[in-house]
């Protein structure tokens, strides 16, 4: 399999690092960062836009198959994650991530996809400032509830190539779910929605001819495997520090840096 330069693979290889250690500390997959990078990337290799923009959000989510399970293992090991939540979440996730995969991905235009990725970052990133205090008598929703919101999570996430956290972690906060155990089961969450996306994207690209040496319909193996082989590495790492750290605090840093990359994705939605 070719790879790009080694320039390009270096900044792989630190992207993919970046986005395990966020994959851990946040529960987040790490779409957020890598889209608008491997979008970039792809760009400057000539593929047209609007294609980079399908092929990147496809790479972003494969690579959660590998990050979110490197994260889920941390977490395990601590008793953070909440199995009976995620038994209820995955049949829904499942069934919305393959819908968006292999039916509304492959119809709606690259620069739509950009432009609604931009606007569920952004507002993404002012929910994490926000940080509001659930009421104190709200719980969970009931097993059909649950699995509603499960598909409402798996369909959004496939479209933008995001692992879910940036909905379920609120969702579940929202609901009085302690942040530590809603970053954790997030983490789980995040494996059942790339799973889904991921063959649904490989069925909605089979017929693509290869965009560039190393692609696969939607996915760019050579950004795959240079990114899960760093993401793995740091995943645990950030699992450690989010149970030492504040995370709301980095929280908010974090949605500092998701405005900027929302504003560069809406700029290529709208050129």
């Amino acid at each position: 399999m070719p790879l790009p330069p080694l320039p390009v693979v270096a900044e792989l290889l630190a992207l993919g690092a970046l986005a395990g250690f966020l994959a851990g500390l946040l529960g987040v997959g790490g779409g957020m960062l890598m889209v608008p990078f491997v979008t970039w990337v792809l760009s400057s290799r000539g593929v047209a836009p609007g294609l980079a923009v399908k092929m990147a959000i496809a790479t972003s989510m494969a690579t959660i198959l590998f990050t979110s399970l490197s994260s889920l293992r941390a977490h395990h090991r601590r008793g953070a994650v909440q199995w009976p939540l995620v038994r209820r979440f995955a049949p829904g996730i499942l069934a919305g991530s393959l819908l968006a995969g292999a039916g509304a991905f492959a119809l709606l235009k690259g620069a739509a996809l950009a432009i609604g990725f931009a606007l569920f970052v952004g507002f993404s990133a002012t929910q994490m400032l926000l940080d509001k205090r659930p009421a104190p008598s709200r719980t969970l929703p009931g097993p059909l509830g649950l699995a509603g919101a499960g598909a409402g999570i798996g369909f959004l996430s496939g479209l933008v190539g995001a692992g879910g956290a940036f909905v379920s972690v609120p969702f579940m906060t929202w609901c009085n779910v302690p942040i530590h155990q809603a970053v954790a089961t997030s983490a789980a969450l995040g494996f059942p929605i790339a799973l889904a996306s991921t063959a649904g994207y490989v069925i909605g690209g089979w017929g693509l001819p290869p965009a560039l040496p190393g692609a696969f319909g939607y996915l760019y193996l050579p950004a795959l495997l240079c990114i899960a082989s760093a993401s793995v590495l740091t995943a645990p790492l950030g699992a450690r520090a989010a149970h030492r750290l504040d995370v709301r605090q980095l929280k908010r840093v974090f949605a500092l840096l998701l405005y900027g990359l929302a504003s560069y994705m809406l700029y290529k939605g709208l050129a």
